[in-house]
């Protein structure tokens, strides 16, 4: 309860903050009031249009995380297993962390045009902090636990399933959660660039040269929105496994090393 009134504290001195601002600039095409805003905000729920824009960068965003995901598991997986296969992606996991996101949304709409940027910029900013994760929680997992999995079964996939993944699991959440954030950021900073069709970002656009500011807050409270929801959801239903059944493996070890 306690965390929930300081949430909304927080959320009534930003709103605060934005009436303040509204009053002293006296100018909507500098800052819109709330009214405004809200008006616009739910005028966006009721046009077809404007639900397939979301629909479409939300199904974007899905599809490149999904991807990452996936791609970023299995090395960083196999990277945690192979110092060889690690020191291979280094330098490029670092290059995709460190490259400017400019520079290299330019540098696709060149090779892959308009299309495909979005999905190709959103899944190379987001695959680093994936495999890094899983990476990272491989290489520091207590190797006396996996000794003792160990024990019992010393097949892979098993041992991936309740072993390792479940050891991982706060890493991976955390990179989820790191990659919903900024997902969107880059996806529809990709979408702005690019003007693609059908997307928040080529909306975030007309709005400005509109002069439609109202839009433009309108649009961000909903890509706000939007990465609170997918956190809940991750959050909710992230690998839900524990560290359980090793601990029952431990317990079967010791009650075999006690009867010997």
């Amino acid at each position: 309860m306690k965390k929930t009134g300081i949430t909304i504290l927080s959320i009534f001195t930003i709103f605060i903050v934005w009436v303040i601002g509204y009053a002293v600039v006296s100018n909507p095409l500098l800052l819109p009031s709330p009214l405004e805003v809200l008006k616009a905000f739910f005028g966006l729920f009721t046009t077809w249009k404007s639900l397939l824009v979301m629909l479409m960068t939300f199904v974007r965003l899905l599809i490149a995380l999904l991807f990452a995901f996936l791609l970023g598991f299995i090395l960083g997986i196999w990277s945690g297993f192979n110092k060889n296969v690690a020191t291979f992606w280094h330098p490029i996991v670092t290059i995709f962390r460190t490259i400017p996101v400019i520079s290299i949304i330019v540098i696709l709409l060149i090779w892959f045009g308009f299309t495909l940027t979005p999905y190709v910029i959103t899944f190379l900013m987001i695959f680093p902090i994936i495999y890094q994760a899983v990476y990272e929680g491989i290489i520091n997992i207590d190797t006396e636990m996996v000794d003792v999995y160990k024990l019992e079964d010393n097949r892979l996939i098993t041992g991936l399933k309740h072993c390792y993944i479940p050891l991982i699991n706060t890493q991976i959440k955390t990179a989820l959660l790191q990659s919903a954030g900024l997902g969107i950021k880059v996806l529809v900073m990709a979408e702005y660039l690019s003007q693609t069709k059908t997307s928040i970002g080529n909306s975030l656009y007309l709005a400005k040269v509109t002069l439609e500011f109202d839009q433009v807050f309108a649009w961000t409270i909903l890509l706000i929105l939007m990465a609170i929801v997918l956190s809940i959801l991750i959050e909710r239903y992230s690998l839900r496994n524990s560290t359980q059944p090793i601990q029952k493996s431990k317990v079967k070890s010791s009650e075999r090393l006690t009867n010997q």
